[in-house]
């Protein structure tokens, strides 16, 4: 996801108690160690055989559905961004509906060079 997409969720979408959370020092720390036990390597790119770095780290059970695992090692995992737009796909919708707009419009512009 584009940090300029990535900002757009998190201010419009994500609940103010998750941006807390994701905001928090605890998190960072968790996070950084996700990263580095996974060797920056997205772990659903390594199941397929594929080596692919990645940065973003993962709840495999949703936090908003389970809190309490918010920090658990066991539920993150470390995956990159095509993966984490496949989990995830309602996050990227923004980003998606600008480019259709932009596809159409140009449709559109070609068309009315041709008449």
């Amino acid at each position: 996801m584009s940090t300029q997409a990535n900002r757009y969720y998190d201010k419009y979408k994500r609940d103010q108690e998750a941006r807390t959370f994701y905001k928090s020092r605890a998190w960072e720390r968790c996070r950084q160690m996700v990263l580095v036990r996974d060797h920056y390597l997205c772990q659903s790119c390594k199941r397929n055989g594929r080596l692919t770095v990645a940065n973003t780290v993962h709840h495999i059970k949703e936090l908003k559905n389970h809190p309490e695992l918010a920090l658990d090692m066991d539920n993150l995992e470390t995956i990159c961004p095509t993966c984490h737009n496949r989990e995830h796909p309602e996050k990227g919708m923004r980003e998606r509906e600008q480019k259709k707009k932009r596809i159409r419009v140009a449709k559109e512009s070609a068309n009315m060079e041709i008449t």
